[in-house]
């Protein structure tokens, strides 16, 4: 087990934005190894998806005819 002294730091460590650019650099590399493993192995290759659709609906009519 660590010392508080150890563990502070340590926080101190992860709140910093050099980590974030790490973990994201460290990220990127794990995923290129796994998508070259996955085509190794015969996977298929990856498809651009789309990742949102907005749906615009009309605003209605303030007074809307009476209905048939």
């Amino acid at each position: 087990m660590y010392s508080n002294e150890f563990e502070a730091g340590f926080s101190s460590f992860l709140e910093r934005h050099e980590y974030d650019e790490a973990q994201q650099s460290l990220f990127s590399i794990v995923r290129s190894a796994y998508t070259a493993g996955w085509l190794a192995a015969g996977g298929t290759p990856l498809q651009e998806q789309r990742l949102f659709q907005l749906i615009i609906t009309p605003p209605k009519p303030e007074h809307e005819p009476p209905a048939e």
